[in-house]
């Protein structure tokens, strides 16, 4: 027997696939073991794909993979691989593509039978351990597939080449040139967005409705250039109602992957750190732009809550958080006013319950409900008091476990974000903990001159980086730069730059880029989606670090980085233009390559702090902002002070503006 004839799952780094260690099924990792596996065996792969915080894998899991009855089959007739998506994206990408172009729709858990070269040949998602909704069970499944590999294998070779090959057709890259880059493609892009927009209670859609996280900051930089009201407005409705709904958490801070209505009350409880990196930035860049309190505090306790249940023992923070508890949704989060009035007394508990819209009917299941602040209360001091001791009782209720994972690509995004709001809001811890990750980042997932995609407990993972790691740890990076002055920050951000450049970059088609290296794991196709999800794509990634670059690196480099950024910038252009919601990152870059980027450096030696302070606080989005003495980076080469005193040279492409000396007068110049 075989000594892949077991679960291999124990020794792996990634905590999901740990959870599956002790399944009776004989799960191996994505790997030449496995797949030759296969072909010695002559069997099909079941290939399961999941993340630690996907309810529905967990319920999969529970009904299916820990039978014993289950497992036995799926042994003999498969060899079966667990993956994990945070950890293989590119894996996912392929997979899902296969499942989408398959059954029309994708999700997770992922369900994927494939020859042993990996072909797939009949995909799905979740399936019950019953029949149900025209489903079949997946034992039924599972006999019906190796039943078929066994006795039509025609049927299948002939299935498998005709998806492999519509993969392959469908993974060219955008074409350039057909959209000019300007104001008024960012305007049509706006007012394509705003159609889908939610009057009445935020958002964009229809239930469900998740955080438009990027979107929000896209949108946030065009009314900075437009100054259109009604763009502002979209932003401030949906800011508000997520932050007073469920999916916000109102005791502990942070936001909830997204809510199951249209009203935000209810939420699918994970949290994941992609979301909260990328909403603290719309946030603080909304507060220190229009001074709303509601924003500012919810930034703050967005900060609080990563730094309090994501930051890791290394400084760097977790995946994210469990929607499960003890395999009960909503179990540490969910109240009935009878818990609230034990908690807090009579008179706060009423109190509270009409506070966070608390009843006895219940917003969620079997009369509890999700607290909610529809309103700021009379009392600030008395919900302060009421809000520290609601969150210790629930502190002392079960707990959803934490996927510890680090992930390069969001981690990147938790450091720009902490960067900025820090050096916006005029929170240097904030920026202190950036670097501290940053700096974990480089010592830990930089081998051999290589980043690696993800690591747990400080031991790096096998997985290779892929486009969206190297683009948002190097906008992390030249976050850190801005935020501090340091150079070392930007040295090692086009230290990523380049190899991302040379690795991820087609060659044929400039401006399109790869999702994977030229050197990684060959996979059926070489996966590149250019399109924004809940995490920005790889290529809108690479255009931001790219376009930032261009104005903070020195002469050589920055003409290089401008053309690339150009050229990729030209390809989403054809994005923004024909499915701007699916754009919002995008967005956001444009509207900063529209306006230049702005670049605003402050010459100054021991004196000068207000002028950095206004700069940082009061220039849009996407603006570049150092500060210094003179020459001490390459955006403050020739800039001297003025008559011996700090100077502010604020510039728009080639364009520079005459230096400002007085807060007023660099205001005026930040207003044109």
């Amino acid at each position: 027997m075989s000594a892949l004839a077991r679960n291999t799952l124990g020794g792996a780094t990634s905590p999901y696939l740990r959870q599956h260690a002790d399944n009776p099924v004989h799960w191996q990792q994505w790997g030449p073991e496995a797949l030759e596996w296969a072909r010695v065996r002559d069997v099909p792969i079941l290939l399961s794909v999941g993340y630690s915080a996907c309810h529905w894998c967990h319920v999969m899991a529970h009904e299916s993979f820990e039978d014993e009855a289950t497992a036995a089959l799926m042994n003999e007739n498969f060899v079966c691989i667990k993956v994990d998506r945070e950890e293989r994206p590119d894996l996912d990408a392929v997979y899902m593509n296969a499942t989408v172009a398959m059954t029309g729709q994708g999700g997770w858990p992922m369900t994927c039978f494939l020859t042993p070269s990996a072909e797939p040949f009949y995909c799905g998602t979740y399936y019950p351990t019953v029949p149900r909704g025209g489903m079949p069970s997946f034992t039924q499944l599972l006999e019906a597939i190796a039943d078929t590999w066994r006795g039509r294998r025609g049927e299948v070779e002939e299935a498998s080449a005709a998806i492999t090959a519509q993969l392959t057709a469908n993974a060219a890259g955008v074409p350039g040139g057909q959209v000019v880059l300007d104001a008024n493609l960012l305007d049509a892009a706006i007012v394509a967005a705003l159609r889908d927009q939610d009057l009445d209670r935020g958002g964009f859609g229809v239930a469900p409705k998740f955080p438009p996280s990027a979107l929000m900051e896209g949108l946030l930089r065009g009314y900075e250039r437009s100054g259109d009201t009604k763009v502002l407005a979209a932003v401030e409705r949906t800011a508000e109602a997520m932050a007073r709904g469920g999916i916000y958490d109102q005791l502990g801070g942070g936001f909830a992957r997204y809510s199951v209505d249209a009203d935000w009350v209810v939420p699918h409880f994970e949290k994941m750190l992609y979301d909260n990196a990328q909403l603290l930035r719309a946030y603080a860049h909304l507060g220190r732009r229009t001074g709303s309190a509601l924003a500012i505090r919810v930034a703050e306790e967005t900060v609080e809550f990563l730094l309090r249940d994501l930051r890791t023992e290394s400084g760097c923070f977790a995946s994210a958080l469990d929607a499960d508890t003890d395999g009960i949704e909503g179990l540490t989060y969910a109240w009935t006013p009878d818990e609230l009035l034990a908690a807090l007394g009579f008179e706060d508990g009423v109190w509270a319950a009409g506070l966070l819209a608390v009843s006895s009917a219940g917003t969620f299941e079997a009369g509890t409900s999700v607290l909610q602040l529809p309103a700021d209360p009379e009392d600030p001091a008395r919900w302060e008091s009421v809000r520290s001791r609601l969150f210790e009782v629930r502190s002392g209720r079960p707990q959803p476990g934490r996927d510890d994972k680090v992930v390069t690509a969001w981690n990147g995004l938790a450091v720009t974000a902490l960067a900025e709001a820090g050096a916006g809001l005029g929170r240097p811890e904030w920026v202190e903990a950036a670097a501290h990750c940053a700096r974990t980042l480089l010592d830990e997932h930089l081998v051999d001159g290589r980043l690696r995609r993800a690591s747990l407990g400080g031991v790096v993972g096998d997985a290779a980086a892929v486009l969206d790691d190297h683009g948002a740890l190097a906008v992390g990076l030249l976050a850190l730069h801005q935020a501090t002055g340091e150079l070392e920050w930007l040295t090692r951000a086009e230290q990523l730059i380049d190899l991302a450049i040379e690795h991820f970059a087609d060659p044929a088609e400039p401006g399109s880029w790869f999702d994977t290296a030229d050197d990684a794991e060959a996979l059926i196709t070489r996966p590149r989606d250019p399109f924004d999800g809940a995490t920005p794509s790889g290529a809108s990634t690479m255009a931001e670090a790219l376009l930032a670059a261009a104005a903070l690196a020195g002469p050589e480099r920055s003409a290089r980085y401008a053309a690339a950024a150009a050229d990729t910038l030209d390809r989403g252009a054809l994005l923004l233009a024909r499915a701007a919601r699916s754009a919002g990152h995008w967005l956001a870059v444009a509207e900063a390559s529209v306006r230049g980027p702005i670049q605003v450096a402050v010459s100054m030696t021991g004196d000068g702090a207000d002028l950095l302070d206004t700069a940082r606080r009061e220039a849009p989005g996407g603006a570049v902002v150092i500060g210094g003495a003179p020459d001490t980076s390459p955006l403050l080469v020739d800039r001297p002070l003025v008559d011996g005193d700090p100077a502010a040279y604020v510039c728009r492409g080639f364009v520079c503006d005459r230096p400002a000396t007085g807060v007023d007068e660099l205001r005026a110049a930040l207003a044109r």
